[in-house]
């Protein structure tokens, strides 16, 4: 869903004005993208300096945490509900990164890393720009926790006093700029037996998925769907366009998913079409090359890998006609470069 869909829809239940708060968090959505678009690859590596060197920080994930057994129920809860569902409510995110980051001294980029792999709407806007503001190095200051914090938003089982969140912000905030890690041996509470993580893999398994048919868009008029497009409407004109569910092994390489991830793209798309084509940009290319027109919906995600595709399909003489879209804008596009949130917000306008 579009962000201007998820706002249509609610608007027609509950009408919404342009300062609601509802509003505001959409705007935190878009505004990730408007940092994304100008800095590209830079939002995989800290913005600005945090409360530590990034050399003080692990490349490891602590094995505790991962298997959700280090005894405080906030973690190991959110860390099973991550592994069950694919989601996180967004208190349950920003404390499983603060505690990952400020007391396990694990680096918020392979924290968010491993975390985007298995939501399900994980965008890496929004995902890792979040773990910077979390981590420091994307706002003024660290964001903490505490056992407190947790007792008034999470239900009883989340829980977590008498382990090391049950402290002063005053001491995590200590904690947090200290080099010192905390360990699993602090917590009071019994550790419990913990789980397995469920493996990141870069690929789909799901034989529903193939290579590209040499034969089947021949001719054709070709709407591509992907897996940040799942919801794209069609734009080309006529009734007999063929719809095709792509992935490509270039974008995947280096962003696993796990089975969840997988399957719910999956059955994202079979809902739209019944061809899944999995295989390089080459590859993809070569069974686009006798349609007629090939078009998509244009997502960050994804571009580097189409646009390469645009490029193969358009190097041929006689090659398919190539035209992309962009997905509809809740808020109109906001110039130049805004460092901050608020920047962005007092430029922003919702464009309906």
């Amino acid at each position: 869903l579009s962000l201007r869909d998820v706002y249509s829809d609610v608007h027609l239940r509950h009408p919404l004005d342009a300062k609601h708060k509802f509003v505001f968090e959409l705007g935190w959505r878009a505004y990730y993208r408007h940092v994304w678009a100008h800095i590209g690859e830079g939002i995989h590596q800290s913005l600005h300096c945090g409360v530590l060197p990034d050399d003080a920080y692990s490349d490891e994930l602590p094995s505790d945490v991962v298997e959700a057994r280090t005894g405080i129920a906030a973690i190991d809860l959110a860390v099973s509900e991550l592994y069950a569902t694919g989601y996180l409510h967004n208190h349950a995110r920003m404390w499983l990164a603060s505690y990952l980051v400020h007391l396990r001294k694990v680096h918020w980029q392979v924290a968010a890393q491993w975390m985007l792999g298995h939501l399900l709407d994980g965008d890496v806007a929004s995902n890792h720009l979040s773990w910077q503001w979390v981590a420091g190095t994307g706002s003024s200051k660290p964001y903490l926790f505490n056992a407190d914090n947790v007792a008034k938003y999470a239900p009883e089982e989340w829980h977590s006093f008498g382990t090391v969140i049950d402290a002063s912000y005053e001491a995590l905030d200590r904690l947090a700029r200290s080099t010192t890690t905390v360990d699993k041996g602090i917590h009071s509470q019994a550790a419990s037996a913990g789980m397995q993580q469920p493996p990141l893999t870069g690929e789909p398994q799901d034989v529903r998925w193939s290579m590209p048919n040499l034969n089947l868009a021949d001719g054709r008029d070709v709407w591509l769907l992907h897996p940040w497009s799942l919801g794209a409407v069609s734009k080309l004109e006529g009734t007999d366009v063929l719809l095709i569910g792509v992935g490509f092994v270039e974008l995947h390489a280096h962003m696993p998913w796990s089975a969840r991830r997988w399957n719910f793209v999956t059955e994202g798309l079979l809902s739209r079409t019944q061809h899944l084509w999995w295989g390089s940009v080459e590859q993809i290319a070569l069974g686009l090359r006798g349609a007629r027109s090939v078009s998509w919906q244009s997502d960050a995600h994804a571009n580097a890998v189409l646009k390469n595709l645009q490029t193969q399909l358009q190097s041929k003489h006689s090659g398919p006609v190539v035209t992309t879209f962009d997905e509809p804008r809740l808020f109109s596009p906001v110039e130049p470069y805004c460092e901050s949130f608020a920047q962005w917000w007092r430029r922003s306008k919702i464009a309906l």
